[in-house]
């Protein structure tokens, strides 16, 4: 069964190749890596042994220390928020989703006016959600109403909005976000140099025929 499967999924991946019109530059690694895993079955796997059903694992989500560079320099590291911050990147790490949420969620009854703990508990609902939900862009909002001239909100949610995949709907947070962003700013160059490559990504993608 395993085999059958394994034979499948080669030719799904063969069909979307096409279908997708990916570049045929790249069916060699695509199928390099096909390679790669029939090898590694073949080697390891035990496609006469019974399936046993088993607990389904939480996913574990370190997280992005790009992510989290930049919102020690949007935000700082030593505020009160941070606390919370560290608490909740440690559930995260160890796929604790809804508590990271608890845990940020707690920030914000404690400190309701606070921008950065908004913005982070949109983020951590998004990684919760694998969507930016309904939940999770009403915090990004709320973070954007209590600090209208701040461009932490709008480029977080334009990350999460990248993070999902939205590409065009992440653009005008990113946008909006450089333009917030004081010329003197130690991240600006951050912001600007993630903007053109989105910007150059959207240009290629709607080039596409």
């Amino acid at each position: 069964m395993g085999w059958v499967m394994l034979a499948l999924i080669v030719v799904t991946t063969a069909a979307l190749l096409v279908v997708l019109r990916v570049p045929r530059l790249l069916w060699s690694l695509v199928g390099s890596m096909l390679m790669l895993g029939a090898a590694g079955y073949a080697r390891q796997g035990q496609p006469l042994t019974g399936g046993q059903p088993v607990k389904a694992q939480s996913v574990k989500l370190p997280v992005d220390p790009a992510y989290k560079a930049m919102r020690d320099a949007l935000f700082g590291r030593f505020g009160g928020e941070s606390m919370y911050f560290g608490i909740s990147d440690v559930a995260l790490a160890d796929g604790k989703t809804e508590f990271a949420a608890r845990v940020v969620t707690g920030g914000v009854d404690y400190a309701p006016k606070n921008p950065a703990l908004w913005s982070e508990l949109g983020n951590v609902i998004a990684l919760h959600d694998n969507v930016v939900s309904p939940a999770s862009l009403f915090a990004y909002q709320q973070a954007m109403r209590l600090a209208p001239d701040h461009p932490g909100p709008p480029f977080f949610l334009g990350w999460a909005y990248v993070r999902a995949g939205q590409l065009a709907e992440a653009r005008p947070f990113w946008v909006r976000a450089l333009k917030l962003t004081p010329p003197n700013a130690s991240y600006r160059g951050d912001i600007a140099k993630r903007l053109a490559i989105l910007d150059a990504y959207l240009v290629q993608a709607n080039a596409r025929p």
